[in-house]
């Protein structure tokens, strides 16, 4: 019985009786225990049955026993105000820990100081939040973005995978508004609200906006999460980064494009220099008899003609199978050097020409000629982006050593020393789109006539042919930047060039003239007769191989052609070979590929002629043959 002190008999006795009503039927578990010894004076039935220990043995017990003393206040009883509550842990008699809260309140008991402590099970709330906790703590570990907002666009929970990938911190971004704070295309997220909405999930390719204003692309999943009624309240939403992998498919598709692009053009470019190689020696033949003054400026037209035709032919080869010219040793600052005073003297004032590179520079192996229409090329672009109003155009150079990342941003690049080669310039800038097709042959900026759309085609058709890699930057508006990261030798030095041999006459030597390609060998036959040679001609390798056969003692170099239909220039050279080891070859084609190169030098032709050819070109490789430079023993 818990008696109440010095209070008149008959409202006491109703106040006693409410109170043990109160005390021993209340749903939660109740003590009262001593305000200095926190011994137990008094338990509830349900605080015995919650924690297993007999009344007994709660009154044998102080309540510093039940609690956890980590938990426990130093002086719970003075120092809590009534009504105030504290977070216990309680240990039962089975030894389980029961999360609580405990409200003290200040009673007169049996006329001594006690506390009536009342205590609220928080076990599963405690379960639940620290869960909560866990589960939060995951979704910060996860590399994706896990946002949840409401139907109006505000955000409610934003882990740190989005904070990696949009810039703003949980803090800055709840309870903002979606479209605010990271939502470009709001078009396609209102289509997608719809399809949401309709059918409780959406999946799909989104341009999101980073805190720094440069666009994300992401895989968004989004999951329309209701509640008990089937009410929509929420939305789950799950976006992956696939901005590098969209750039590396786009150069991936690129780089497939101008594949099919560039073997469809080989075959063409072939059989174009089968029609213009007659034409340009043709006319070597008639200059020699010309009478008339007009006949000679016709001449010089046709000419004229068949070398652009023969040129662009070339660029759309260099842009099908890379250039294949001799490399040397050669030190790119001397082309560039050569470059800024070109450009100085035919480039508009309006245009501030600038250098920018090292002291030491590393040499790179390459074929000069080809490095430098690349740098032209690209300073031409240059020019041309920055129009009527002139700007800054600089080139610049510095060593890089190409490192891992690098490589793996960059299809096709290679570890090790590199040369980077920079065009910038402060022009138009150049978009997306624009940049996606700038590469493609015949894709050109220009106005009708100003372009043949091969410039940039045939500049990474060098630099690929050379194990560079080219890279791309510009924005509309601010100006263009090419890279050029060719592969460079830092310990070697730039040999000096040989002189080119002399052109001579022939003294009637005969010539064998193999090729496929009526007006060629033609061609062929009067351009060596009006230079003092002689000429054999067959159609193809068995023609010539018979023929070769039955006069090899008067033949003193046989001109074949390497595409042909019979037996072509490769298996022929081999056959001619084991006729006589020593006959003097020189391929002629116009397509060459490096690994019929390969073969034929290790046969032992070491001079070849891509067509067109001039009248000149063909008298020197003659002489090369006939009398090549001796060895220095």
């Amino acid at each position: 019985m818990i008696p109440s002190p010095k209070t008149p008999a008959a409202p006491a006795l109703e106040r006693e009786a409410s109170f043990q009503l109160l005390f021993h039927e209340h749903p939660l578990p109740m003590w009262v225990v001593d305000a200095t010894t926190l011994a137990f004076l008094v338990v509830n039935d349900v605080a015995v049955r919650k924690y297993g220990y007999a009344r007994e043995e709660f009154l044998a017990m102080t309540m510093d026993q039940m609690a956890q003393p980590e938990q426990q206040p130093a002086e719970p009883a003075a120092n809590e105000t009534r009504g105030d509550s504290t977070a216990w842990r309680h240990t039962a008699k089975d030894g389980s820990l029961l999360n609580v809260e405990s409200t003290w309140h200040e009673i007169s008991f049996a006329g001594r100081a006690a506390v009536l402590v009342l205590s609220i099970d928080r076990t599963a709330q405690r379960r639940a939040e620290e869960r909560n906790r866990e589960q939060a703590k995951l979704l910060n570990l996860a590399s994706d973005a896990i946002i949840v907002r409401d139907l109006d666009q505000h955000l409610l929970f934003w882990n740190q995978g989005a904070e990696r990938l949009y810039g703003w911190s949980p803090a800055e971004a709840e309870g903002a508004k979606a479209p605010d704070l990271f939502i470009s295309d709001k078009f396609k997220v209102m289509e997608a609200e719809v399809e949401l909405l309709r059918k409780g999930v959406w999946n799909g390719q989104l341009t999101h906006r980073h805190k720094d204003g440069r666009d994300v692309i992401v895989n968004s999943r989004w999951t329309l999460v209701r509640d008990e009624a089937g009410t929509p309240q929420s939305v789950l939403v799950i976006d992956t980064d696939i901005t590098e992998t969209k750039k590396l498919e786009s150069q991936f598709l690129r780089a497939q494009r101008q594949e099919s692009i560039g073997t469809l053009a080989s075959g063409i470019a072939h059989d174009l220099n089968n029609i213009l190689s007659p034409i340009l020696m043709a006319a070597s033949i008639l200059r020699r008899d010309l009478s008339r003054p007009e006949d000679e400026k016709m001449l010089n037209i046709i000419e004229g003609s068949a070398e652009r035709g023969a040129g662009i032919v070339k660029q759309v080869l260099t842009f099908a199978r890379g250039a294949e010219g001799e490399r040397v040793l050669l030190q790119p600052k001397h082309l560039i050097s050569e470059l800024a005073k070109i450009m100085a003297q035919t480039f508009p004032r309006n245009i501030d020409i600038q250098t920018n590179l090292p002291t030491e520079l590393w040499t790179v192996m390459g074929d000069a000629t080809q490095i430098h229409q690349v740098l032209l090329n690209l300073c031409v672009n240059a020019r041309d982006a920055m129009g009527t109003d002139g700007g800054t155009l600089t080139v610049a150079a510095e060593n890089l050593d190409i490192d891992e990342h690098f490589v793996s941003m960059n299809p096709g690049a290679q570890l090790g020393p590199h040369v980077a080669l920079r065009v910038t310039d402060t022009g138009s800038g150049m978009t997306p789109e624009t940049m996606e097709k700038i590469f493609d042959p015949f894709f050109t900026t220009k106005e009708v006539g100003k372009g043949t759309g091969l410039g940039l085609a045939t500049v990474i058709g060098i630099v690929k042919s050379h194990g560079g890699v080219l890279a791309l930057q510009s924005k509309l508006g601010v100006g263009t930047t090419f890279s050029v990261f060719l592969p460079a030798s830092p310990d070697a030095a730039v040999a000096a060039k040989e002189d080119q041999l002399a052109v001579a006459e022939g003294t009637g030597e005969q010539i064998l003239v193999v090729d496929d390609e009526a007006a060629i060998r033609e061609a062929l036959v009067g351009t060596l007769a009006a230079h003092g040679y002689r000429a054999y001609t067959a159609e193809d390798g068995t023609d010539a191989l018979a023929l070769y056969f039955q006069r090899r003692d008067e033949i003193a170099v046989v001109l074949t052609d390497l595409a042909m239909g019979q037996m072509d220039g490769i298996a022929l050279v081999r056959a001619l070979r084991k006729i006589d080891p020593a006959v003097r070859v020189i391929a002629s084609s116009g397509h060459f590929q490096k690994e019929n190169m390969a073969v034929l030098n290790g046969l032992g032709v070491k001079v070849f002629l891509e067509k067109p050819y001039t009248a000149d070109k063909l008298l020197r490789a003659l002489r090369a043959v006939l009398e090549p430079v001796p060895v220095a023993g």
